[in-house]
């Protein structure tokens, strides 16, 4: 299998370094390896290049040489995919397109409400120019500073706010996006209204780069909290921390902005592994409680919202120990809690990690059967299950048993999918919630997606880039 591109190939590659110039690529292999590995380290692919076009311009020459030379191209933002979805083929014969170049937030508008981004604006920027108008780009989450736009839009990320303001389809209101051909579809309208076809923003959100590269959107912010209020807690049970949501969202509904949970083990990881984390009730428990309460209006009183919930919670025996954020310093600290239990997982050893969703009612017997599932299959495996229990999306993963080798704990990867995915299934939920497919889950789809979706799936991809150059192997069995 050859280091370097095949010799028809050689034309291609200077083709492309006269389009976006020495800046815009990189052939040597020390130079295009952090874009072939994914952040798991499930895939180490190759590369005979890597493209940086500047602009839109740049990035429709790019992918029109490439279809012409029937090269694929792998569109790569932040490189924060959890399921490879951004990294190419061992094969050595997909092209990377980075987006990171083309970063500049073209514009906010905080009388519409809008801000215009290209793909490779990280999102914590975005957030902050948001917030330097007095708004707020709502999606949150804990890759952020690293992901990018038109990653994120490509994966249609979740993230912590989602029972609030929605996944990231839910905040897109137009795109740009550089079809399979080497077409620009300018698609950047800021309407809340346009009922004139079929929605294609809609179809390369969450499309995972398989149908083109997003190039730009046109995101919906929101108002600025005014008042924030957080509590970390203490509860029972999974059941516990249901009702606890649920009286929460009776209690007033358009206050609560996250609710997460967290299991006992997963906060020991954090706590063990991540500097500076410290819990902040007197005793560690078996099951944690996350709730963000916050509004754009002033003299909301949410502190005394927050202490009426939890105090009756208290009472009932649902909420065992609650602290509650006294200034920002405190609220970050507690959400450190929340954030770093990927990178603590990853620390500890091994992972396997099930990216799953039930409806929010099922989350209880989710967790209780998966959790004996995979203790049947494998004794001694530390169940680690965390995320939005708000919306029915929780990150159901395994760490490696105590004593055993990470190799053979991982070569058991794929029984401990089925496993979960049984549980997942029969309570009516997805294998994937939030991270997309990507590499790691195309052969689950014929089970779960087969007969007329997979059909038109498959249409919709060979109408749109029939010779398969746009992020083959992703997504599509």
């Amino acid at each position: 299998m050859p280091d370097t591109p095949l010799p028809t190939d050689l034309d291609l590659l200077g083709a492309l370094g006269a389009v976006v110039g020495e800046r815009g690529l990189l052939t040597a292999p020390a130079d295009t390896a952090p874009y072939c590995e994914d952040w798991r380290r499930l895939y180490q692919g190759r590369t005979p290049a890597v493209v940086r076009p500047a602009n839109t311009a740049e990035l429709a020459a790019v992918v029109r040489l490439c279809a012409g030379h029937r090269v694929p191209v792998v569109p790569q933002g932040g490189n924060t995919s959890m399921v490879g979805g951004a990294t190419p083929s061992e094969d050595g014969r997909q092209v990377v397109v980075s987006l990171a170049r083309m970063n500049r937030v073209r514009s906010v508008d905080a009388l519409d409400m809008t801000m215009v981004a290209e793909a490779g604006v990280p999102w914590r920027a975005a957030q902050d120019a948001a917030a330097a108008a007095e708004c707020l780009l709502p999606l949150s989450i804990s890759s952020e500073g690293t992901a990018q736009v038109g990653g994120i839009l490509s994966a249609n990320a979740g993230g912590n706010n989602t029972l609030r303001y929605g996944n990231a389809r839910d905040l897109v209101l137009g795109l740009e996006v550089v079809l399979p051909d080497g077409q620009v579809w300018d698609g950047l309208r800021a309407l809340r209204k346009d009922n004139t076809g079929y929605c294609l923003r809609q179809l390369f959100v969450g499309a995972e780069g398989t149908l083109g590269i997003i190039t730009a959107a046109v995101l919906k912010l929101a108002p600025r909290p005014m008042e924030v209020e957080v509590a970390l807690c203490a509860v029972p049970s999974v059941a516990a921390a249901s009702e606890l949501c649920r009286r929460f969202q009776a209690h007033d509904p358009a206050a609560v902005q996250a609710f997460e949970y967290m299991a006992g083990a997963g906060m020991g990881f954090v706590l063990r592994h991540i500097p500076g984390a410290s819990l902040p009730i007197g005793e560690p428990a078996a099951h944690y409680a996350l709730v963000e309460l916050a509004t754009p209006r002033k003299g909301a009183r949410l502190r005394e919202t927050l202490e009426t919930v939890l105090e009756a919670a208290l009472e009932d025996g649902l909420v065992l120990d609650a602290a509650l954020a006294e200034s920002e310093a405190q609220r970050q600290a507690i959400w450190k809690l929340r954030e770093e239990h990927a990178e603590a997982q990853k620390r500890e050893g091994a992972s396997v990690k099930n990216d799953v969703s039930v409806p929010v009612s099922r989350v209880p017997d989710l967790i209780e059967q998966a959790t004996a599932a995979c203790e049947a299959l494998i004794p001694g495996v530390r169940a680690v299950p965390f995320g939005h229990l708000g919306d029915g999306n929780i990150h159901f993963n395994l760490e490696q048993p105590e004593g055993w080798e990470a190799a053979a704990f991982l070569a058991q990867s794929h029984a401990i999918m089925e496993a979960v995915n049984a549980v997942v299934a029969r309570l009516g939920g997805s294998f994937s919630a939030e991270h997309g497919v990507g590499r790691l889950k195309p052969g689950m789809m014929p089970a779960w997606r087969g007969g007329a979706e997979l059909d038109a799936m498959r249409r919709i991809k060979a109408a749109l880039d029939p010779w398969g150059v746009m992020n083959p192997g992703k997504v599509l069995p």
